[in-house]
């Protein structure tokens, strides 16, 4: 396996606690820069910046967490966080881990009612958050019930609710006393946040994270993607921005709404990522394709970036292409695979995948991603519905042989929070330690890689047979007027609904008609695509909340049902 190692990042081996990972890093690099966030554009056209050093933001935390603990903040205390990405935010979180406190973080894009649902499963006891959610809980107050201790951002603080700015100004770092914070002494076990699915296949679940989940996901982004203090980093995925922190790697905070990577301004992420050097980033699928496109329509490139990781859905060798065409000439892409519950699980570099697999995903074999990280073990065993008590060899499938993917690993989800049912359903109790179901089908080649085939619950049955979507669905990806397409369950069997380039969308009958014939033809090519003839076309498929990649199939098949009715 070829991974990027890192040989100067080293881990905090006194404490588990992961806000002890930042004082570590406060005191190696002190007076290095730790965060830049964007503000506006200057005259020069460029942004100017809010800037903490790794010394100021430890700071930062200690003036928080002490404020927080005065407050009641302390050992398990489970607190709502609701801000926008940006230095107070990590500042905070940082803070709550010193206090042994639980942060509990519901993605923006959920929507209000997935979040207020949210909100009632985990019963928070605390809440920080822009002083707007506070203003809006008055009127959902039912779903806050369990709200003691309000900690507001912003102006218009409501009466009850204590600023942060009232605390500290970051502008006041300098002048003000030194505050310290002994930082609690955690066990490796213990809970140290509640992390939120996207809830693009399923009711959004709340993801126990333990101190060991995040010290294992430190040494993962290391030790396969060279994270450290010699890389400087731009996260468009606020969780990964903490972890580079905690790594001693500067983090640039991009220009965006980070609730639709799919919408952002291209040139404010070339822009940010030239002005600062970046060589490492983190981000969506649909986020790279957009910069992408725009760098090598404009003749762009970002010369210092090395490392663009992408996750959140299958990634295409026509993006790998296009932005290895834009970044530096030895750079690298990287997939990392894994979940919400398993962050990361195993890692196919772009490289290998142009030179070794993309002609088999264009024959519909699947889409590798990779090998399996250190430290994390991958097996494939039958599909089934329902619970799976216990691990038997026999469940394990050969190599070649399409199942249901199971992981295990110190990255791996202790549970889901205050809901044992899922807990249950997504585990199987083994004594070397148990085995998380993914949900996800694919298989191993015997080179050892992982190949992906889609969703378990996304698996069409029609025309006896079983149809894994991304497999069938990458042989007429190939049409060249076509971006992208979903096969999803109907009433009356497969239904493939087609997204075409803009220019190319059929605008009248005789032009949806050749180009319908041309898919079928296609598809007669293989015996798991020739049966497949009710074809729809759709400008925009709907995509996931978090990434704006992963295609949302679950509003298809309504959609393709109400059409078959």
């Amino acid at each position: 396996m070829e991974t990027a190692h890192s040989s100067i990042f080293c881990m905090n081996s006194e404490n588990p606690n992961i806000g002890a990972q930042l004082d570590l890093m406060a005191t190696r690099y002190g007076d290095r820069k730790a965060l830049f966030e964007p503000l506006k554009r200057n005259s020069d056209g460029l942004f100017d910046y809010r800037v903490l050093t790794f010394a100021q933001l430890a700071e930062l935390t200690n003036h928080y967490a002490t404020a927080f603990a005065a407050a009641g903040i302390g050992v398990g205390t489970r607190v709502l966080l609701l801000m926008k990405p940006g230095l107070e935010l990590s500042a905070v979180v940082f803070a709550l881990f010193k206090t042994g406190a639980v942060p509990i973080l519901v993605d923006p894009g959920l929507g209000f009612k997935n979040m207020l649902g949210c909100i009632r499963r985990t019963e928070p006891e605390a809440m920080i958050a822009v002083n707007i959610i506070h203003w809006i809980r008055k009127v959902f107050s039912t779903s806050f019930k369990t709200v003691r201790i309000n900690f507001g951002f912003g102006n218009f603080t409501p009466p009850g609710v204590t600023n942060l700015n009232h605390i500290i100004e970051i502008g006041e770092l300098e002048c003000r006393q030194r505050v310290s914070f002994e930082t609690v002494h955690s066990s490796p076990d213990d809970m140290a946040a509640i992390v939120f699915t996207s809830g693009s296949t399923g009711p959004p679940k709340g993801v126990i994270y333990t101190h060991r989940i995040f010290q294992a996901q430190l040494k993962n982004i290391s030790q396969v993607y060279g994270a450290g203090p010699e890389q400087i980093d731009m996260s468009a995925f606020p969780l990964f921005a903490l972890l580079a922190v905690a790594t001693g790697m500067p983090s640039v905070i991009p220009k965006m709404d980070f609730r639709h990577p799919a919408e952002v301004n291209p040139e404010n992420i070339i822009r940010e990522i030239n002005a600062h050097g970046v060589t490492f980033s983190f981000g969506s699928p649909a986020l790279w394709r957009v910069t992408a496109n725009y760098a090598i329509a404009h003749n762009l490139k970002m010369p210092k970036l090395k490392k663009v990781l992408m996750a959140g859905a299958p990634v295409g060798e026509e993006l790998h292409c296009a932005i290895k065409a834009v970044i530096a000439v030895d750079g690298e892409t990287w997939v990392p695979y894994g979940a919400t519950e398993a962050l990361t699980t195993s890692t196919f570099s772009g490289t290998e995948m142009l030179a070794k697999t993309a002609v088999a995903t264009r024959d519909g074999a699947g889409y590798c991603v990779g090998y399996p990280n250190p430290g994390m073990e991958i097996k494939i065993i039958e599909c089934r519905d329902g619970t799976i008590l216990e691990w038997h060899p026999d469940l394990e499938l050969s190599i070649g042989e399409r199942g249901e993917i199971v992981v295990r690993g110190d990255v791996v989800k202790a549970a889901y929070f205050n809901d044992a049912d899922a807990t249950a359903k997504s585990e199987i109790a083994d004594s070397a330690g148990k085995w998380h179901r993914m949900g996800d089908t694919g298989y191993f080649d015997e080179r050892g890689r992982l190949w992906f085939c889609g969703r378990k619950n996304h698996l069409v049955y029609a025309d006896n047979m079983v149809y894994y979507p991304v497999c069938s669905e990458a042989v007429f990806n190939c049409h060249p007027a076509i971006y992208r397409t979903a096969l999803v369950q109907g009433c009356d069997g497969a239904v493939l609904f087609v997204e075409p380039f803009a220019t190319h969308y059929p605008r009248n009958a005789r032009s949806r008609a050749r180009l319908t014939a041309e898919l079928l033809e296609l598809g007669t090519e293989y015996p798991f695509t020739e049966k497949i003839s009710d074809i729809r076309f759709i400008k925009a498929l709907p995509v996931d909340i978090r990434h704006n990649a992963k295609i949302f199939r679950e509003k298809l098949s309504v959609l393709a049902g109400k059409r078959a009715r």
